[in-house]
Parts: C-alpha cells; sequence; structure tokens
C-alpha cells in the first residue's frame, strides 16, 4: 500500500507541477479557441463532402456525433447554429472556400498536436509539410467515418423492421436508436483519444502507456461537463452578462475546461512513463 501511495503522490505532483509550470492553462486556452475556430470549418467541409457523395443524412448524425457527449444545456444552442450553417446550400465541392475550410479544421488538429508534445515533452522533429498533411489526413478519417455512421443509422430502422419479421423478440428494443446515438457518439470520443495520443505527438507510445490518461480523461469529462451543466442551470448569469454571445461564451468555456483535463491526462501518462523508466534505470 505504501508503495502505491508513493507512485501516485510522484505521478500526480510530476504531471501537475509540469501542467503548471508548462503554460498547461495557455495551451488549453490555445486548444479551446482552436477548437471552436475549426468546428464550423471541419462541419463545412465535411458536409459538402457528404453532400458530394450522396450522404443525405450527415448533418443530422455529424451534430449528434459530435454534441451528444456534450451536456444539453451547452449544446443545444450551438447545434441550433450548427444546423442552421450545414443547411445552407454551397456549390460544388472544390470550391476555394471548401478547400480553406479543410485548411482551417486541420489547424484545431494542429493545437491538439502542440498540447500533446509539450505534455509529453517531446520535441517534434517532423517536417511541416507531414504535420499539415497528417492533420488534413485525420479531418478527411474523421468525415469519412461520421459519413459511414450516419448510413448505418439510416439503414438500423429499416434493418430492424426487416428483423423483427423473424425475430418478434426485437421489437423491445425497436425504440434504442437515440440510444444507439450516444454510444456511438461516445465510441467515437474513445476512438478518438486513442488516436491523437499514440499517432498525433512526436514519438511512439504504447497501448499501455496512453490507457491511464484516456481513462482519466472520461472520468474527469464526465464529471467536470455535470458539474459545469449544474452550474449553468444553478448560479450562471452567461445571458444577461453576454446578451447573443452567451451560447458561443458557455462552449467556450467548456471547451477550455474539456482541454485542460485532455492536457492533463497526458500529462499523466508522461508522468507514469517517466516513473517506469526512472525506475528500470534504478535497477540496472
Amino acid at each position: 500500500m505504501r508503495k502505491v501511495f508513493g507512485f501516485l503522490r510522484r505521478v500526480v505532483a510530476d504531471a501537475l507541477g509540469h501542467f503548471l509550470t508548462d503554460d498547461g492553462w495557455a495551451l488549453a486556452s490555445h486548444v479551446a479557441l482552436s477548437g471552436i475556430l475549426a468546428l464550423f470549418p471541419f462541419l463545412i467541409f465535411a458536409t459538402s463532402l457528404a453532400s458530394f457523395l450522396g450522404a443525405s443524412a450527415f448533418t443530422d448524425t455529424a451534430v449528434h456525433v459530435i454534441f451528444d457527449t456534450w451536456p444539453d444545456v451547452i449544446a443545444r444552442p450551438i447545434a441550433q447554429e450548427v444546423r442552421n450553417v450545414l443547411n445552407v446550400q454551397r456549390g460544388g465541392l472544390l470550391t476555394v472556400s471548401v478547400i480553406a475550410a479543410a485548411y482551417f479544421a486541420s489547424n484545431g488538429i494542429e493545437a491538439l498536436r502542440v498540447a500533446l508534445n509539450r505534455a509529453y515533452r517531446v520535441i517534434d522533429t517532423r517536417s511541416i509539410i507531414f504535420c499539415r498533411l497528417q492533420s488534413l489526413g485525420f479531418v478527411m478519417v474523421a468525415t469519412i467515418g461520421i459519413m459511414a455512421i450516419s448510413f448505418l443509422l439510416v439503414l438500423a430502422p429499416l434493418a430492424l423492421r426487416i428483423a423483427t419479421r423473424w425475430i418478434p423478440e426485437l421489437v423491445l428494443v425497436s425504440g434504442t436508436i437515440v440510444f444507439w446515438r450516444y454510444v456511438i457518439a461516445t465510441a467515437v470520443l474513445v476512438v478518438g483519444l486513442l488516436v491523437v495520443h499514440l499517432w498525433l505527438p512526436a514519438g511512439q507510445r504504447r497501448f499501455v502507456d496512453i490507457l491511464p490518461g484516456i481513462l482519466i480523461t472520461l472520468i474527469a469529462w464526465t464529471v467536470g461537463a455535470t458539474i459545469f451543466a449544474s452550474y449553468l442551470e444553478t448560479f450562471a448569469s452567461y445571458v444577461t452578462t453576454y446578451a447573443g454571445l452567451a451560447s458561443i461564451m458557455v462552449a467556450i468555456v467548456f471547451l477550455y475546461i474539456i482541454a485542460a483535463i485532455f492536457i492533463i491526462g497526458a500529462e499523466v501518462n508522461a508522468a507514469i512513463i517517466r516513473y517506469r523508466e526512472g525506475k528500470a534505470a534504478e535497477r540496472l
């Protein structure tokens, strides 16, 4: 038990100490602002590509995948504005504005890269071109992934109706599409965390190296989102303070909290790696 407490004390002190001394809060604000600035360009690009490929249900699916893991009081006004933006008809796929949207969407990925490199205490020696192309690749993969989910969600009710002809008991779960949307949104969040921790920062890490920070991120995300949502519903007066800007200010503050949690998760991973390396060196 003493060893466990010693391990936890060293890891927490290392992680939080480095977060505080290495501009962790400033990095969190950078990630939050870059994320909100990248959100609409990403959705504009993704919707244009989805429309070009015939994925008519993309908008609704994208809104659910992105915002179902947010507290409803925060997500509802932003999601409505997203729908308003995405329902505007646009020209062809390869217009200058759509290409620019893809580029600006990748800026959010680059902000995550900077934060993760600092948290894992690595220097990125890869070329700027490689990093930008990788970020654009993540944008494309995210778009294609949401498109695939949209097709599945459209086909799911039809497949369920056909299946109930053969297995009538399935009618008991016929009303759980909303449940599956939440499951899919959570799965997308987990997969996204795994991908960015494994491949976005410089260096190489094993799955076991990143798992503790991801678990901490998910738990802290749930707790932090719940507390912040309760605060908004009970005490906050953002509407009277910011008027029409209230929804965007709430979203930025929420993303700031989530970004700090995300960076601390990476700091915990780095601290555990350093602890293991130190113990291995002592044994030599």
